[in-house]
């Protein structure tokens, strides 16, 4: 910095900085200093600007102090961020840089420079407010808010997080979902933030379970976005959780009113015939363990086995003098059998279910080659949970006893739907009877469900 002032300090003005040599003993003035540090205080000249001392564009006296105490201690003070006023007493941002020099005569003095960071300050301070925005905001969403890097670390979360994992917003940092959840949980977090990270696609809306902390489970819906940098690329994963046991519970709570109410009906027709009542029991049973075999998630497993206990709860309207006459029925008995399954649907079709009750049990005699009833529907347009149905009710109602007819028992049962099979019935789900059956010695799988 000394050799500088051998230069001519004039040709640093194009850059905007001042420059200075500042006397300390015997009294304190500029001995040189640069045009644009003149222009910099509001000073016309630099001759004007000699007759100021230096310690008098302090705003603030514990500024002033703590600079020369730092030069005092240290010989030398880099980029001392502080605020100056002008001639006219404007107040703005400086970065002084400044050594202590000493002469062989013992006399003090500074060298250094002085730059304007105001324009730095700004924005600095935009940012600051943008970013504590940005927090206020987030720290307002009653969900988790959480960002990762590359690499699942978390980069930033908003309190809701923090609150949830027993943290304060500094401890969360860096950490993985490893760091709070149990390792097969975290597991599956890990491989999501991967899947996100590597395709770019978000995964919107998942429902999962996650172990809190005081040791009790609560049920979340989950939605992971990609982040990019100015240059496209991916960054990172942006997460946002939001608790919904509250909520699955109340539907939970619903859902089961709404089956409560629909098996007192189911009883009734117990009562009015029992064979029906064993009948769909057995049915539910049979369908369960099939959608057990389709990997099934707990929810679609509740829907057909529902929907196999009250298949049949329109026949609770039918004559019981047609229900259980022997022998062959006639035509127009058999449409009034037929009946059962659009009295049923008529029935539940109005009420909400987080599986499609209704349509199953509408679709259950009906068959893939169109020969089925009420609507002769075939191939796709039949559901899965209804394919399930069918099999299952065919599978019971020829082993059992019918009042028209005696038992046939499962091998003929079996040997229906083997003809049947791509044809009326749905091959994988044939197929998993055969599997079930042979898994239970060629016995009923169902009988000690």
């Amino acid at each position: 910095m000394k050799d500088a002032f051998y230069l001519n300090i004039s040709t640093t003005d194009s850059l905007g900085i001042g420059l200075f040599k500042y006397a300390l003993l015997p009294s304190e003035r500029f001995i040189i200093t640069n045009s644009a540090l003149a222009q910099m205080l509001g000073y016309e000249s630099k001759r004007e600007l000699k007759k100021e001392k230096l310690s008098s564009f302090f705003i603030h006296d514990e500024a002033r102090f703590t600079f020369f105490k730092i030069l005092r201690r240290d010989g030398k003070v880099k980029f001392f961020e502080t605020i100056f006023r002008d001639k006219k007493g404007k107040p703005f941002w400086v970065a002084i840089t400044a050594s202590l020099v000493v002469s062989a005569d013992k006399k003090e003095h500074l060298e250094g420079i002085i730059e304007n960071i105001s324009s730095h300050k700004e924005i600095a301070e935009r940012l600051s407010l943008e970013g504590g925005f940005l927090q206020g905001l987030l720290d307002n969403i009653p969900d988790a808010v959480y960002f990762k890097d590359c690499n699942n670390r978390i980069m930033k979360v908003n309190k809701f997080y923090a609150e949830g994992v027993g943290l304060s917003l500094e401890e969360v940092i860096g950490k993985t979902d490893f760091d709070f959840f149990p390792q097969e949980q975290a597991q599956k977090m890990f491989q999501d933030d991967n899947y996100v990270f590597g395709t770019g696609r978000p995964i919107v809306g998942k429902i999962e379970r996650t172990l809190l902390p005081d040791g009790s489970w609560n049920q979340v819906i989950t939605t992971k976005i990609p982040m990019y940098d100015k240059a496209g690329k991916i960054i990172g994963t942006m997460g946002i959780t939001r608790d919904m046991t509250a909520y699955a519970q109340l539907e939970k709570e619903r859902l089961t009113m709404l089956i409560n109410a629909l098996k007192i009906l189911s009883k009734a027709l117990e009562m009015r015939d029992p064979y029906t009542f064993s009948h769909t029991r057995h049915v539910a049973h049979i369908a369960e363990a099939i959608g057990k075999r389709l990997n099934w998630d707990q929810n679609r497993l509740l829907g057909i086995r529902l929907a196999g206990e009250l298949h049949d709860l329109g026949k609770i309207s039918i004559p019981l003098d047609i229900l259980n006459k022997p022998g062959k029925l006639s035509n127009l008995e058999y449409t009034f059998i037929q009946e059962h399954v659009e009295k049923c649907y008529g029935l539940i079709k109005d009420i909400e279910f987080p599986f499609p009750l209704a349509e199953t049990i509408y679709q259950h005699h009906e068959r893939l080659d169109g020969s089925g009833y009420p609507r002769k529907l075939h191939g796709d347009k039949i559901i899965l949970e209804a394919r399930v149905l069918a099999v299952s009710d065919v599978l019971e109602a020829m082993t059992y006893h019918r009042p028209y007819r005696e038992a046939l028992g499962s091998q003929k049962a079996l040997e229906e739907l083997k003809r049947g099979s791509s044809s009326a019935y749905d091959s994988q789900i044939v197929n998993i009877v055969f599997d079930l059956f042979g898994a239970n010695n060629g016995k009923p799988f169902w009988v000690n469900s």
